[in-house]
């Protein structure tokens, strides 16, 4: 198995990106697993002597340039093939890697995956889904929570079944719930798309629909798939991240709730709909949200959760 990283993504490259490899490496990973770190050589020099003991473990791969934070992403990918980005897509997309992990311009991620990797035939938009802790100490995953400001009833329910799917065969969910997020349980609650999607859902015999869950369910254990669109599903995520920043960060909150509002426990954000694993990671990524992405790469890979998307998809009417 070969996972692409982008070491050098992100505000701490490619330091940080080094250091997440090796806290993968030394704790306990998958043998079968191979690193393709794509970046500059040189950059990378000072940091490479904390892999000496993993050598046969990863494979650097020279990109001579880097896509900014701030460029053009449609621009950026045009104007420089040799950045650490496209070099990646291109290698995904040449089958030379499994999946590919960035925390570098999350535009440049998107329309990568988007114009080179390309969305699975039977799907109508991709999306991306975030984990969402909840109180009993695992996750919720939310979706859409950005690319997808407006959507049609058909896209949420893809989403979900997308969802339930990654639930499933990734993390190991059985018989995963969805919800459909919500001002209200009753079924002709919300707005047109909410009470346009809520019968779709319903309707639909291969998802585990429990009806519509409110704000205060996020964070529950109710449904284990939250769905809406990105624009809702944006303001949700960030909204957690608050909580984290201002009772741990600032306050210094103590609470084994609190720790799971980490984003580096979870790792990236999965881009699912799309012919082979990509996983974006937070701009701000430390080691441990490195050494997460991989595991979730890893994880991706090995259930083959792109041929059931694949599979199901094929056959699938909505």
């Amino acid at each position: 198995m070969k996972i692409g990283l982008d070491i050098m993504g992100g505000d701490y490259a490619p330091a940080e990106a080094i250091k997440g490899v090796q806290l993968f490496l030394e704790q306990g990973a998958d043998p079968s697993v191979h690193l393709l770190l794509i970046g500059d050589a040189d950059a990378a020099a000072p940091y490479l002597s904390m892999l000496d003991a993993h050598q046969h473990r990863f494979t650097l791969v020279q990109a001579s340039e880097v896509i900014g934070m701030d460029e053009h992403p449609t621009k950026a990918l045009k104007e420089k093939p040799g950045s650490s980005i496209a070099m990646g897509f291109g290698m995904l997309q040449a089958g030379k890697m499994d999946a590919f992990i960035s925390a570098g311009n999350t535009g440049a991620m998107m329309v990568g995956a988007m114009y080179t990797v390309k969305t699975i035939e039977g799907i109508l938009r991709p999306t991306i889904a975030s984990p969402i802790p909840r109180e009993d100490g695992t996750f919720n995953l939310l979706l859409d929570v950005g690319i997808n400001a407006d959507c049609k009833p058909e896209n949420l329910v893809q989403f979900a079944t997308l969802a339930s799917l990654y639930m499933e065969l990734v993390e190991k969910r059985e018989n995963p719930t969805v919800g459909l997020l919500n001002i209200g349980e009753e079924e002709g609650k919300g707005n047109l798309l909410a009470q346009a999607t809520y019968p779709l859902l319903k309707e639909n015999a291969q998802i585990n629909f429990i009806g519509n869950i409110e704000g205060r369910d996020v964070l529950c254990v109710k449904a284990d798939v939250v769905v809406c669109e990105g624009f809702v599903g944006n303001v949700v995520l960030k909204m957690a991240e608050s909580i984290y920043h201002i009772f741990r960060e600032k306050r210094n909150v103590q609470d084994a709730l609190l720790d799971d509002f980490n984003y580096e426990i979870y790792g990236g954000t999965p881009i699912l709909g799309i012919n082979s694993p990509v996983i974006i990671g937070h701009g701000i990524s430390h080691s441990l949200a490195f050494k997460n992405m991989i595991e979730e790469a890893r994880r991706m890979v090995s259930s083959n959760i792109i041929d059931s998307f694949r599979k199901h998809f094929s056959t699938a009417t909505v």
